[in-house]
């Protein structure tokens, strides 16, 4: 049965004014020692440790509809203005 998990971690200092935990963000360089491919012998807590740097994230508000499962499409990402 094909499967998924979402990792989380310590939220970075953008994430951290929106909650508590964010969800582990790998760069593209360490995808073939978390995928088990590479021979440096990091281990997958070891790369997924700590936030992904703030600088390399965008962050915008959103429609509260992200938070209703049966809403699925595009406008979900799109962002919105506060009022």
């Amino acid at each position: 049965m094909p499967s998924f998990a979402i990792v989380t971690t310590e939220p970075s200092e953008l994430c951290a004014e929106l909650h508590n935990r964010m969800p582990v963000i790998l760069s593209p360089e360490v995808w073939p020692a978390w995928l088990g491919e590479g021979t440096g012998g990091r281990g997958a807590a070891e790369i997924a440790a700590g936030p992904y740097p703030s600088d390399g994230i965008v962050c915008w508000p959103v429609s509260p509809r992200v938070g209703n499962v049966k809403n699925n499409d595009p406008g979900l990402v799109r962002p919105i203005v506060l009022p």
